[in-house]
């Protein structure tokens, strides 16, 4: 902490230097999204994975059959999760529907600890019913056996929820392949630039405009219910907050004070909105409460605080501030109070994003002109740091709501793509949309079974 206040012009100064710098970092330079959804590339494996069989379900009604191979999806999602290896389509020498036609042995010879089988039926009235059983195949018993129904433009979405049970049923922890996720692009540069807001599911298929604009888009953040986007426009010439209803397309203006509207993020239940305001002369954290739209203001210092994001149980906000000289995480009780240090590893520690059990902190950490991806786990009491991202301008962190999985952006030359890593680092699967740059992600809570 400084000992001695700067004065009025090196307190400006250092104040907007730090902002530009954060704005180089977070103006989206991306491009428009492709209707086929983002390129999946699994760039690291886990050797421990689970090996398990996900057998072919073939279509057994008479009617038109659906467009989507729910197989082939349960596959892709157990896969990029780096839990699992699904084994090749090509190995797959056998092809049970149902545990009736399961033969142990040809699993076992080909080493698999689980196997999935299943089949599509007609469910009437345009819909399909997805019938699928998960087997242990050590101990030859079955330990799912469920039924979904859908229209066709939803069998992804089954899919997916497959994927989760599965998942769940194996490792005792709740999947996140049913859930969506929302980041930023543009297109063209300078006066020409358009700017966008997406929404796409985990997987970055069945991408969805939800704001189109030609000013900068930035700082997504879902409400719990995964209905709404908080987000800053620099429509007009200036911050402003916005929340965007994505089903029904009504907006509502949230905040449009003078100087910085910044860094809105939902609280747990949906009913407050922290954000950064400069009101007062200087960016400090807020709280609006979203019914009364009354303000409370939790921190009052000369340095730079920003980027707030709630604990799960909603009693704590953490934010990055460079009163300690460079931007550094603290945190502040939601009802106000002092804020204290959170991060001492690394000179540069920002965008905080935390697990939902409390206990993991992803941040961008800088280190010279590198900046990547840091993870601090408090799991075993005592914090304990990783390095989670290999790249030069890794920024943006997100935890998927089961905290198995962190999204971020990165740059590859001129290209923005999104990469998503799993907890422990030992898997990274790459999301890049095909012809251009994506920024700002942000991942969704989970979702209602449909």
């Amino acid at each position: 902490m400084p000992t001695k206040v700067p004065t009025k012009v090196t307190k400006t100064r250092r104040h907007l230097t730090w902002l530009v710098a954060l704005l180089s970092l977070l103006l989206p330079l991306a491009a428009a999204a492709q209707q086929q959804g983002l390129e999946i590339d699994i760039v690291g494996g886990n050797a421990a994975a689970l090996p398990i069989a996900v057998v072919p379900m073939p279509y057994q009604g008479s009617s038109t059959a659906p467009p989507t191979d729910v197989s082939e999806v349960i596959t892709a999602d157990l896969n990029r999760s780096g839990q699992f290896r699904g084994l090749p389509l090509a190995q797959i020498i056998e092809k049970p529907t149902r545990g009736a036609e399961v033969n142990y042995p040809t699993w076992r010879a080909l080493n698999q600890d689980y196997l999935l089988v299943g089949r599509v039926l007609d469910a009437g009235a345009g819909s399909y019913r997805v019938e699928y059983e998960l087997f242990d195949v050590a101990k030859q018993e079955r330990l799912l056996g469920f039924a979904l129904t859908a229209r066709a433009n939803a069998m992804r979405d089954v899919a997916h929820q497959i994927a989760d049970a599965v998942y769940e049923k194996i490792l005792g922890v709740r999947g996140a392949f049913f859930t969506r996720i929302a980041y930023v692009t543009a297109t063209g540069t300078g006066k020409g630039a358009q700017y966008a807001l997406m929404v796409a599911d985990s997987d970055g298929f069945n991408p969805q405009t939800v704001v189109r604009s030609p000013e900068p888009l930035l700082s997504p953040s879902w409400s719990p219910d995964g209905n709404r986007l908080a987000y800053v426009s620099f429509e007009g010439g200036s911050s402003s907050i916005y929340i965007q209803n994505i089903g029904s397309g009504a907006r509502e203006l949230i905040a449009k004070f003078r100087g910085i509207n910044g860094a809105p993020a939902f609280s747990p239940d949906g009913r407050r909105l922290a954000l950064t305001l400069s009101r007062s002369g200087n960016p400090e954290i807020y709280v609006m409460d979203l019914g009364s739209r009354a303000l409370t203001q939790l921190t009052n210092h000369f340095s730079i605080d920003t980027e707030p994001t709630w604990s799960a149980d909603g009693s704590i906000i953490y934010f990055t501030s460079d009163r300690g000289g460079k931007p550094q995480i603290y945190q502040v009780a939601a009802g106000g109070g002092s804020a204290t240090r959170v991060t001492f590893q690394g000179s540069y520690n920002a965008s905080a994003s935390v697990s939902a059990d409390g206990k993991k902190i992803a941040t961008a950490q800088g280190a010279g002109n590198n900046y990547r991806i840091a993870m601090m786990d408090s799991t075993l009491g005592s914090a304990r740091w990783s390095t989670l991202s290999p790249g030069s301008l890794d920024e943006s962190p997100s935890f998927a709501p089961n905290g198995a999985m962190i999204i971020y952006a990165a740059r590859e030359g001129r290209r923005g793509v999104l990469y998503a890593v799993s907890a422990d680092a030992r898997v990274r699967q790459r999301l890049v949309l095909a012809d251009g740059d994506v920024r700002e992600p942000a991942w969704g809570p989970y979702r209602l079974p449909r």
